[in-house]
Protein backbone atom coordinates (compact mmCIF):
# COMPACT_ATOMS: atom_id res chain seq x y z
CA UNK A 1 0.00 0.00 0.00
CA UNK A 2 1.51 3.37 -1.34
CA UNK A 3 1.84 6.38 1.19
CA UNK A 4 0.94 9.99 -0.21
CA UNK A 5 4.17 12.13 0.96
CA UNK A 6 3.06 15.09 2.86
CA UNK A 7 6.53 16.79 1.74
CA UNK A 8 5.32 20.03 -0.03
CA UNK A 9 5.88 20.48 -3.86
CA UNK A 10 8.96 22.84 -4.34
CA UNK A 11 8.73 25.90 -6.69
CA UNK A 12 10.21 25.06 -9.93
CA UNK A 13 11.83 28.87 -11.13
CA UNK A 14 13.82 29.26 -14.39
CA UNK A 15 16.17 32.24 -14.09
CA UNK A 16 17.02 34.63 -16.79
CA UNK A 17 19.75 37.21 -16.99
CA UNK A 18 20.76 39.63 -19.19
CA UNK A 19 24.40 40.38 -19.66
CA UNK A 20 25.25 43.84 -20.34
CA UNK A 21 28.12 46.04 -21.96
CA UNK A 22 31.39 45.96 -19.65
CA UNK A 23 29.92 42.88 -17.61
CA UNK A 24 32.57 39.97 -17.86
CA UNK A 25 31.45 36.51 -18.60
CA UNK A 26 32.83 35.46 -15.07
CA UNK A 27 31.08 38.01 -13.33
CA UNK A 28 27.75 37.60 -15.44
CA UNK A 29 27.84 33.44 -14.27
CA UNK A 30 28.43 35.09 -10.72
CA UNK A 31 25.62 36.73 -10.11
CA UNK A 32 23.21 34.27 -12.11
CA UNK A 33 24.99 31.96 -9.44
CA UNK A 34 24.17 33.60 -6.42
CA UNK A 35 20.12 34.21 -7.94
CA UNK A 36 20.35 30.79 -7.86
CA UNK A 37 21.28 30.73 -4.33
CA UNK A 38 18.67 33.28 -3.40
CA UNK A 39 16.14 30.97 -4.85
CA UNK A 40 17.09 28.20 -2.87
CA UNK A 41 17.00 30.59 0.17
CA UNK A 42 13.46 30.80 -0.33
CA UNK A 43 12.83 27.26 -0.96
CA UNK A 44 12.77 27.24 -4.67
CA UNK A 45 14.07 24.66 -7.01
CA UNK A 46 15.66 26.21 -10.20
CA UNK A 47 15.14 23.81 -13.19
CA UNK A 48 16.67 26.21 -16.21
CA UNK A 49 18.53 29.48 -17.83
CA UNK A 50 17.66 31.84 -20.21
CA UNK A 51 20.55 34.25 -20.41
CA UNK A 52 21.32 37.18 -23.49
CA UNK A 53 23.16 39.82 -24.16
CA UNK A 54 21.37 43.11 -24.84
CA UNK A 55 22.88 46.46 -24.85
CA UNK A 56 20.33 47.83 -22.16
CA UNK A 57 17.61 46.54 -20.56
CA UNK A 58 14.96 49.50 -21.57
CA UNK A 59 12.58 47.64 -23.63
CA UNK A 60 9.25 46.33 -22.80
CA UNK A 61 10.25 42.48 -22.08
CA UNK A 62 13.64 43.00 -21.74
CA UNK A 63 14.73 40.46 -23.55
CA UNK A 64 14.56 40.18 -27.20
CA UNK A 65 11.68 38.52 -29.59
CA UNK A 66 13.63 35.30 -29.52
CA UNK A 67 14.93 34.72 -26.03
CA UNK A 68 11.14 35.53 -25.20
CA UNK A 69 9.88 32.52 -26.88
CA UNK A 70 12.89 30.33 -25.82
CA UNK A 71 11.73 31.30 -22.00
CA UNK A 72 7.80 30.68 -22.89
CA UNK A 73 8.86 27.02 -23.66
CA UNK A 74 10.24 26.56 -19.90
CA UNK A 75 6.79 28.18 -18.78
CA UNK A 76 4.43 26.60 -21.60
CA UNK A 77 3.55 30.39 -22.23
CA UNK A 78 2.87 32.23 -25.49
CA UNK A 79 5.81 33.83 -25.86
CA UNK A 80 3.58 36.87 -26.86
CA UNK A 81 2.97 40.50 -25.21
CA UNK A 82 -0.61 40.90 -26.03
CA UNK A 83 -0.51 44.14 -27.68
CA UNK A 84 3.09 45.07 -27.32
CA UNK A 85 5.34 46.27 -30.52
CA UNK A 86 7.93 44.18 -30.89
CA UNK A 87 9.85 46.67 -33.39
CA UNK A 88 13.91 46.45 -32.23
CA UNK A 89 12.57 44.04 -29.66
CA UNK A 90 15.59 40.84 -31.39
CA UNK A 91 18.18 43.13 -32.64
CA UNK A 92 20.32 42.47 -29.52
CA UNK A 93 19.91 39.08 -29.53
CA UNK A 94 23.51 37.25 -29.43
CA UNK A 95 23.63 34.01 -31.19
CA UNK A 96 26.80 32.86 -29.28
CA UNK A 97 24.90 32.35 -26.04
CA UNK A 98 21.93 30.55 -27.90
CA UNK A 99 23.26 28.71 -31.35
CA UNK A 100 20.19 26.66 -32.05
CA UNK A 101 16.50 26.80 -30.49
CA UNK A 102 16.07 24.33 -27.98
CA UNK A 103 13.40 22.07 -27.31
CA UNK A 104 10.48 22.70 -24.92
CA UNK A 105 11.88 21.12 -21.73
CA UNK A 106 9.62 18.29 -19.99
CA UNK A 107 9.55 19.73 -16.37
CA UNK A 108 7.66 23.74 -16.33
CA UNK A 109 8.38 26.40 -14.24
CA UNK A 110 6.22 27.69 -12.72
CA UNK A 111 7.67 30.92 -11.73
CA UNK A 112 10.22 33.38 -13.50
CA UNK A 113 12.89 35.21 -11.86
CA UNK A 114 15.10 37.29 -13.69
CA UNK A 115 18.04 39.02 -12.18
CA UNK A 116 17.56 42.72 -12.57
CA UNK A 117 15.34 44.91 -11.74
CA UNK A 118 12.36 45.48 -13.48
CA UNK A 119 9.41 48.02 -13.94
CA UNK A 120 5.58 47.40 -13.67
CA UNK A 121 5.57 47.34 -17.38
CA UNK A 122 8.08 45.19 -17.97
CA UNK A 123 6.63 42.79 -14.90
CA UNK A 124 2.72 43.02 -16.73
CA UNK A 125 4.41 41.85 -20.55
CA UNK A 126 6.96 39.18 -18.89
CA UNK A 127 4.32 37.81 -17.71
CA UNK A 128 1.48 38.18 -20.00
CA UNK A 129 4.43 36.20 -22.57
CA UNK A 130 5.07 33.63 -19.91
CA UNK A 131 1.54 33.20 -18.79
CA UNK A 132 3.40 32.65 -15.03
CA UNK A 133 4.69 34.99 -11.60
CA UNK A 134 7.30 36.75 -12.94
CA UNK A 135 10.10 38.22 -10.06
CA UNK A 136 13.04 40.29 -10.30
CA UNK A 137 15.94 39.83 -8.05
CA UNK A 138 15.02 43.27 -5.28
CA UNK A 139 11.52 41.46 -4.96
CA UNK A 140 13.23 37.74 -4.07
CA UNK A 141 15.48 39.43 -1.72
CA UNK A 142 12.50 41.37 0.06
CA UNK A 143 10.85 37.75 0.10
CA UNK A 144 13.67 36.39 2.18
CA UNK A 145 14.09 39.29 4.58
CA UNK A 146 10.45 39.14 5.30
CA UNK A 147 10.75 35.48 6.19
CA UNK A 148 13.84 35.79 7.85
CA UNK A 149 12.93 39.22 9.94
CA UNK A 150 12.54 38.28 13.88
CA UNK A 151 13.11 41.58 15.75
CA UNK A 152 9.90 43.87 16.03
CA UNK A 153 12.73 46.66 14.25
CA UNK A 154 13.35 44.44 11.74
CA UNK A 155 10.35 43.46 10.58
CA UNK A 156 8.92 46.81 10.45
CA UNK A 157 12.02 47.68 8.51
CA UNK A 158 11.47 44.54 6.13
CA UNK A 159 7.50 45.89 5.68
CA UNK A 160 8.56 49.43 4.80
CA UNK A 161 10.89 48.25 1.99
CA UNK A 162 8.27 45.73 0.83
CA UNK A 163 5.92 48.69 0.73
CA UNK A 164 7.57 50.70 -0.98
CA UNK A 165 8.49 48.45 -3.80
CA UNK A 166 5.06 47.18 -4.12
CA UNK A 167 3.54 50.94 -4.50
CA UNK A 168 4.44 51.76 -8.06
CA UNK A 169 3.63 48.24 -9.20
CA UNK A 170 0.22 48.40 -8.29
CA UNK A 171 -1.83 47.63 -10.91
CA UNK A 172 -5.24 49.12 -12.21
CA UNK A 173 -7.55 46.70 -11.12
CA UNK A 174 -9.42 44.78 -14.29
CA UNK A 175 -12.65 43.64 -12.29
CA UNK A 176 -15.18 46.30 -11.94
CA UNK A 177 -13.35 48.73 -14.01
CA UNK A 178 -12.67 52.05 -11.46
CA UNK A 179 -14.04 51.46 -8.61
CA UNK A 180 -15.08 54.87 -6.20
CA UNK A 181 -13.52 54.57 -3.19
CA UNK A 182 -16.63 56.36 -0.94
CA UNK A 183 -15.91 55.23 2.58
CA UNK A 184 -14.46 56.46 5.77
CA UNK A 185 -10.59 58.06 4.82
CA UNK A 186 -11.39 57.96 1.28
CA UNK A 187 -11.05 60.78 -1.04
CA UNK A 188 -14.53 60.94 -2.49
CA UNK A 189 -15.57 60.74 -6.31
CA UNK A 190 -12.60 60.22 -8.50
CA UNK A 191 -10.80 58.07 -6.84
CA UNK A 192 -10.27 54.46 -8.14
CA UNK A 193 -9.33 52.09 -6.53
CA UNK A 194 -5.84 51.85 -7.82
CA UNK A 195 -5.40 55.19 -6.29
CA UNK A 196 -6.84 54.37 -2.66
CA UNK A 197 -4.76 51.08 -2.67
CA UNK A 198 -1.49 53.68 -3.49
CA UNK A 199 -2.80 56.20 -0.51
CA UNK A 200 -3.02 53.41 2.13
CA UNK A 201 0.18 52.39 1.16
CA UNK A 202 1.63 55.61 1.82
CA UNK A 203 -0.58 55.79 5.10
CA UNK A 204 0.63 52.46 6.57
CA UNK A 205 4.25 53.22 5.56
CA UNK A 206 3.88 56.55 7.47
CA UNK A 207 2.86 54.57 10.75
CA UNK A 208 5.46 52.37 10.68
CA UNK A 209 7.80 54.97 9.93
CA UNK A 210 6.53 56.71 13.44
CA UNK A 211 6.83 52.94 15.26
CA UNK A 212 10.25 52.19 13.56
CA UNK A 213 11.16 56.15 14.92
CA UNK A 214 9.85 55.29 18.81
CA UNK A 215 12.31 52.14 18.18
CA UNK A 216 15.78 53.97 17.33
CA UNK A 217 15.21 56.33 19.34
CA UNK A 218 15.41 53.47 22.78
CA UNK A 219 18.11 52.25 19.95
CA UNK A 220 20.37 55.54 20.55
CA UNK A 221 19.99 55.32 24.49
CA UNK A 222 21.39 52.03 24.57
CA UNK A 223 24.34 52.97 22.49
CA UNK A 224 25.03 55.74 24.49
CA UNK A 225 24.72 54.20 27.71
CA UNK A 226 27.87 51.34 26.08
CA UNK A 227 29.51 54.31 24.21
CA UNK A 228 32.26 54.28 26.40
CA UNK A 229 32.96 50.37 25.99
CA UNK A 230 35.01 50.04 22.93
CA UNK A 231 32.58 48.69 19.76
CA UNK A 232 34.26 46.16 16.94
CA UNK A 233 31.85 45.40 13.75
CA UNK A 234 31.41 42.79 12.01
CA UNK A 235 30.81 43.79 8.48
CA UNK A 236 30.59 42.13 4.89
CA UNK A 237 28.99 40.05 2.47
CA UNK A 238 26.25 37.87 3.18
CA UNK A 239 27.01 34.46 3.82
CA UNK A 240 30.94 35.48 4.35
CA UNK A 241 31.29 33.84 7.58
CA UNK A 242 30.15 37.01 10.06
CA UNK A 243 27.91 35.37 12.19
CA UNK A 244 30.59 31.91 12.70
CA UNK A 245 33.17 34.37 13.69
CA UNK A 246 30.66 36.50 15.94
CA UNK A 247 30.39 33.15 17.17
CA UNK A 248 33.68 32.14 17.92
CA UNK A 249 34.80 35.49 19.07
CA UNK A 250 32.15 35.82 21.72
CA UNK A 251 31.35 32.01 22.45
CA UNK A 252 27.61 33.40 22.06
CA UNK A 253 24.62 31.60 20.71
CA UNK A 254 24.34 33.45 17.49
CA UNK A 255 22.95 31.39 14.02
CA UNK A 256 25.19 30.44 12.36
CA UNK A 257 23.09 28.63 8.78
CA UNK A 258 24.81 28.28 5.09
CA UNK A 259 22.17 30.64 3.74
CA UNK A 260 21.86 34.04 2.20
CA UNK A 261 20.57 36.32 4.92
CA UNK A 262 20.40 34.27 7.89
CA UNK A 263 21.45 37.45 10.21
CA UNK A 264 18.77 40.51 9.51
CA UNK A 265 18.57 41.43 13.34
CA UNK A 266 21.97 43.00 15.34
CA UNK A 267 23.89 41.18 18.06
CA UNK A 268 25.93 43.16 19.96
CA UNK A 269 27.90 40.68 22.39
CA UNK A 270 31.03 41.04 25.02
CA UNK A 271 34.32 39.91 23.55
CA UNK A 272 35.22 36.70 25.46
CA UNK A 273 37.37 36.08 27.35
CA UNK A 274 36.13 39.66 28.67
CA UNK A 275 38.77 42.21 28.72
CA UNK A 276 39.03 45.56 30.81
CA UNK A 277 38.06 47.30 29.02
CA UNK A 278 35.18 45.27 28.00
CA UNK A 279 34.92 45.32 24.66
CA UNK A 280 31.63 44.71 22.47
CA UNK A 281 31.49 42.98 19.04
CA UNK A 282 28.97 43.46 16.54
CA UNK A 283 27.58 41.36 13.74
CA UNK A 284 25.59 43.27 11.07
CA UNK A 285 23.33 42.64 8.18
CA UNK A 286 25.31 41.23 5.30
CA UNK A 287 25.43 42.99 1.85
CA UNK A 288 24.64 41.97 -1.72
CA UNK A 289 24.83 43.11 -5.25
CA UNK A 290 21.85 45.25 -6.09
CA UNK A 291 20.42 45.26 -3.31
CA UNK A 292 17.00 47.13 -3.29
CA UNK A 293 18.05 50.73 -2.07
CA UNK A 294 14.38 50.79 -0.18
CA UNK A 295 16.03 47.83 1.86
CA UNK A 296 19.75 50.10 2.64
CA UNK A 297 17.18 53.06 3.64
CA UNK A 298 15.30 51.10 6.10
CA UNK A 299 18.29 49.20 7.61
CA UNK A 300 20.08 52.39 8.10
CA UNK A 301 20.03 51.51 11.83
CA UNK A 302 21.13 48.61 11.54
CA UNK A 303 23.93 49.99 9.72
CA UNK A 304 24.35 52.65 12.17
CA UNK A 305 26.30 49.68 14.73
CA UNK A 306 29.19 49.98 11.74
CA UNK A 307 28.86 53.78 11.70
CA UNK A 308 29.51 54.20 15.06
CA UNK A 309 32.47 51.51 15.93
CA UNK A 310 35.63 51.89 16.45
CA UNK A 311 37.49 49.20 14.62
CA UNK A 312 35.68 47.43 11.64
CA UNK A 313 36.34 43.48 10.09
CA UNK A 314 35.64 43.53 6.79
CA UNK A 315 34.86 39.55 6.85
CA UNK A 316 35.02 38.22 3.19
CA UNK A 317 34.94 34.71 1.54
CA UNK A 318 38.17 33.91 0.39
CA UNK A 319 37.11 30.63 -1.28
CA UNK A 320 34.84 32.58 -3.30
CA UNK A 321 35.95 33.84 -6.78
CA UNK A 322 34.09 36.66 -6.67
CA UNK A 323 35.06 37.97 -3.22
CA UNK A 324 36.73 41.42 -4.53
CA UNK A 325 33.43 42.58 -5.94
CA UNK A 326 31.58 41.46 -2.76
CA UNK A 327 34.16 43.35 -0.78
CA UNK A 328 33.81 46.56 -3.26
CA UNK A 329 29.91 46.04 -2.36
CA UNK A 330 30.15 46.39 0.94
CA UNK A 331 33.07 49.33 1.04
CA UNK A 332 30.16 51.32 -1.62
CA UNK A 333 27.60 50.51 1.22
CA UNK A 334 29.22 51.63 4.10
CA UNK A 335 30.55 55.02 2.34
CA UNK A 336 27.00 55.97 1.58
CA UNK A 337 26.76 55.35 5.29
CA UNK A 338 30.02 57.51 6.08
CA UNK A 339 31.10 54.41 7.75
CA UNK A 340 34.69 54.46 5.25
CA UNK A 341 36.94 56.55 7.32
CA UNK A 342 36.49 53.73 10.35
CA UNK A 343 39.69 51.99 11.05
CA UNK A 344 39.05 48.94 9.53
CA UNK A 345 41.27 45.06 8.99
CA UNK A 346 40.21 42.91 5.88
CA UNK A 347 39.64 39.44 6.92
CA UNK A 348 39.86 36.56 4.40
CA UNK A 349 37.91 33.98 5.94
CA UNK A 350 37.41 30.10 4.87
CA UNK A 351 40.77 29.65 3.65
CA UNK A 352 40.88 26.52 4.83
CA UNK A 353 38.73 26.04 1.70
CA UNK A 354 42.10 26.97 -0.68
CA UNK A 355 44.92 25.23 -1.54
CA UNK A 356 47.97 26.52 -0.58
CA UNK A 357 49.27 28.07 -3.64
CA UNK A 358 45.75 29.83 -3.89
CA UNK A 359 46.61 31.42 -0.68
CA UNK A 360 49.91 32.38 -1.65
CA UNK A 361 48.96 34.30 -4.40
CA UNK A 362 45.86 36.04 -2.43
CA UNK A 363 48.58 37.08 0.34
CA UNK A 364 50.79 38.36 -2.83
CA UNK A 365 47.65 40.71 -3.72
CA UNK A 366 46.23 41.33 -0.23
CA UNK A 367 49.52 41.63 2.20
CA UNK A 368 47.14 43.68 4.88
CA UNK A 369 44.78 40.91 4.55
CA UNK A 370 44.31 38.59 7.78
CA UNK A 371 44.16 35.00 6.71
CA UNK A 372 42.07 32.73 8.61
CA UNK A 373 39.27 29.62 9.29
CA UNK A 374 36.84 30.44 12.06
CA UNK A 375 36.99 26.33 12.81
CA UNK A 376 40.79 27.43 13.78
CA UNK A 377 41.26 28.12 17.56
CA UNK A 378 44.43 29.86 17.02
CA UNK A 379 43.29 31.78 14.24
CA UNK A 380 40.30 33.30 16.53
CA UNK A 381 43.32 33.81 19.10
CA UNK A 382 45.37 36.12 16.33
CA UNK A 383 42.35 38.02 15.45
CA UNK A 384 41.22 38.67 19.46
CA UNK A 385 45.12 40.02 19.83
CA UNK A 386 45.05 41.85 16.80
CA UNK A 387 41.50 43.55 18.51
CA UNK A 388 43.15 44.26 21.32
CA UNK A 389 46.30 45.32 20.04
CA UNK A 390 44.11 48.28 17.81
CA UNK A 391 42.65 49.65 20.93
CA UNK A 392 45.82 49.42 22.95
CA UNK A 393 47.84 51.76 21.03
CA UNK A 394 45.21 54.47 21.31
CA UNK A 395 45.81 54.13 24.92
CA UNK A 396 48.46 55.64 27.41
CA UNK A 397 49.54 54.33 30.70
CA UNK A 398 49.00 57.44 33.49
CA UNK A 399 49.42 56.56 37.29
CA UNK A 400 47.09 58.52 39.79
CA UNK A 401 46.58 58.76 43.74
CA UNK A 402 43.16 57.62 44.67
CA UNK A 403 42.59 58.59 48.64
CA UNK A 404 41.43 55.81 50.47
CA UNK A 405 38.44 58.12 51.12
CA UNK A 406 37.46 57.46 47.45
CA UNK A 407 37.79 53.87 47.55
CA UNK A 408 34.44 53.17 45.15
CA UNK A 409 36.10 55.12 42.41
CA UNK A 410 39.20 52.53 42.05
CA UNK A 411 36.13 49.98 41.61
CA UNK A 412 34.62 52.05 38.60
CA UNK A 413 38.14 52.58 37.21
CA UNK A 414 38.48 48.74 37.28
CA UNK A 415 35.12 48.33 35.25
CA UNK A 416 36.67 50.84 32.62
CA UNK A 417 40.21 50.41 32.16
CA UNK A 418 42.93 48.50 32.52
CA UNK A 419 44.86 48.45 36.10
CA UNK A 420 48.57 47.72 35.32
CA UNK A 421 50.35 48.07 38.83
CA UNK A 422 48.85 49.39 42.34
CA UNK A 423 50.89 50.52 45.29
CA UNK A 424 49.87 51.09 48.64
CA UNK A 425 50.95 54.57 50.27
CA UNK A 426 49.84 56.39 53.30
CA UNK A 427 47.70 59.31 51.56
CA UNK A 428 45.89 56.14 49.44
CA UNK A 429 46.27 53.67 46.57
CA UNK A 430 48.63 55.37 43.69
CA UNK A 431 47.34 53.21 40.66
CA UNK A 432 49.00 52.72 37.10
CA UNK A 433 45.96 52.77 34.61
CA UNK A 434 46.29 51.92 30.73
CA UNK A 435 43.03 53.74 29.16
CA UNK A 436 42.14 55.99 26.80
CA UNK A 437 42.51 59.82 27.23
CA UNK A 438 38.60 60.50 27.31
CA UNK A 439 38.74 57.48 29.88
CA UNK A 440 41.58 59.39 31.92
CA UNK A 441 39.21 62.71 32.09
CA UNK A 442 36.66 60.99 33.05
CA UNK A 443 38.67 59.63 36.64
CA UNK A 444 40.03 62.89 36.99
CA UNK A 445 36.47 64.42 36.99
CA UNK A 446 35.21 61.52 39.39
CA UNK A 447 37.80 62.32 41.58
CA UNK A 448 37.55 65.64 41.78
CA UNK A 449 34.32 65.64 42.42
CA UNK A 450 34.25 63.76 45.39
CA UNK A 451 37.24 65.77 46.77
Amino acid sequence: MSQTSNTPKKTKAVLVAVQLPGVSDAEHEGSLQELERLCTTLGFVTVGRVSQRRKSLRTGTILGEGKLKELALWTGGTGIVTGFSKDGAGDDDDERMAPEPIDAPETKATVVIFDHEMSPTQLSNLEDATGVEVLDRSGVILEIFSRHARSREARLQVEIAKLAYLAPRLRASHVGGDRQGGGIGAKGAGESAHELDRRRIRDRIAELRGQLESIRHEQTTRRAQRSEAPCVALVGYTNAGKSSLMRALTGSEVLVEDKLFATLDTTVRALQPETVPRILVSDTVGFIKKLPHDLVASFRSTLDEALNASLLLFTVDGSDPNFRSQWEVTRTVLAEIGAEKTPSLLILNKVDQLQPEQQAELAQEFPEAIFISTRNRDDIKRIRELILGHFETEMIDKSVLIPYTQGKVLGMIRERARVLQEKHEDEGTIVTIRATEDVHAWIEKQLNKDS
